[in-house]
């Protein structure tokens, strides 16, 4: 596995690629580092599906917020190089916040509407940061293939409504959430948690479990169900709720407050949890679908 840190020598190392591999795809996994296995999940299926998988490595200031985690978020260069390696990356990212902002950047992509509830609602300008910095690898990069998990099913459908507004030559596939085995979603901030949080944090799990049976429940109501929600996260003394919410997929508007039986079949929802443990937040989420279907 090569490592490059500057956009001019990933673009080179690609162009040299593809002159060799004309029939070839190239598959992209963007990451903010400190990998765990959900990430080392996505990176196995790019090498699977792809000639080239490259994986990036920044943690981007643009969508952190002033009273947010960026200086403290984790990062392990070496692990990270590991675990990359490992999983069959064959080209990591690691460019410096210099690198890929060599000024204040004067232009900014914004995605209406998926973006005013969850965490657009809970950290303004978090997903203008995201879609910026993703915009910019995807013109660095040019994949043919990205890919995302969908532990951050808001960050999934903002980026799936990006490509198609502006064009862009890639397809995203969403991957599904790994887990701990207690339920607890994989994921880099769970390292803040103390051991008292940690044994607390898998009522999001439970939520999520309670949230699926509730929804084939005849009779059942949108409000309903977001009241049960919202519940069960009580039992965890040391739990803050940030958001628990039941919202279509994938344009995360709200539903009508109608029984789910009543709705057609094939109807997609999301139910969505924000979760505060201490100074920690911790998100995760259900597909939810009506009719034989069932869980997406």
């Amino acid at each position: 596995m090569r490592v490059i840190e500057t956009i001019a020598e990933l673009r080179a190392a690609i162009a040299e690629w593809r002159r060799q591999n004309p029939a070839g795809t190239v598959g992209f996994v963007p990451t903010m580092g400190y990998l765990h296995e959900g990430h080392a999940s996505l990176i196995r299926r790019s090498a699977a599906e792809n000639g080239l998988t490259i994986v990036s490595v920044f943690v981007n200031p643009l969508q952190f917020g002033p009273n947010e985690d960026f200086e403290r978020y984790p990062r392990d260069a070496g692990r990270d190089r590991q675990v990359s390696e490992a999983a069959g990356a064959d080209l990591l990212f690691m460019p410096s916040v210099a690198e890929m902002y060599p000024r204040p950047t004067a232009t900014r992509v914004m995605i209406a509407g998926l973006t005013d509830r969850l965490c657009g609602a809970s950290r303004p300008g978090h997903f203008d940061g995201v879609g910026t910095v993703v915009s910019k690898l995807f013109h660095i990069v040019m994949p043919d293939k990205a890919y995302f998990g969908l532990k951050d099913a808001q960050q999934v459908a903002v980026i799936e409504r990006m490509v198609e507004d502006l064009n862009f030559p890639v397809r995203i596939v969403p991957c599904e959430t790994v887990r701990e085995p207690d339920g607890l979603a994989l994921s880099s901030r769970n390292v803040y948690l103390n051991a008292e949080e940690r044994g607390q944090a898998v009522i999001l799990y439970e939520t999520l479990e309670l949230a699926e049976q509730k929804f084939r429940e005849p009779g059942m109501t949108p409000g309903e169900l977001k009241a049960a929600m919202h519940a069960h996260i009580k039992r965890a003394p040391l739990a803050e709720t940030d958001y628990a919410e039941l919202l279509t997929w994938p344009n995360l508007e709200p539903p009508a407050d109608i029984p789910f039986d009543q709705m057609p079949p094939g109807s997609r929802f999301i139910a969505a949890l924000a979760v505060k443990f201490g100074r920690t937040r911790l998100i995760d989420n259900r597909l939810l679908a009506t009719g034989p279907a069932g869980k997406e």
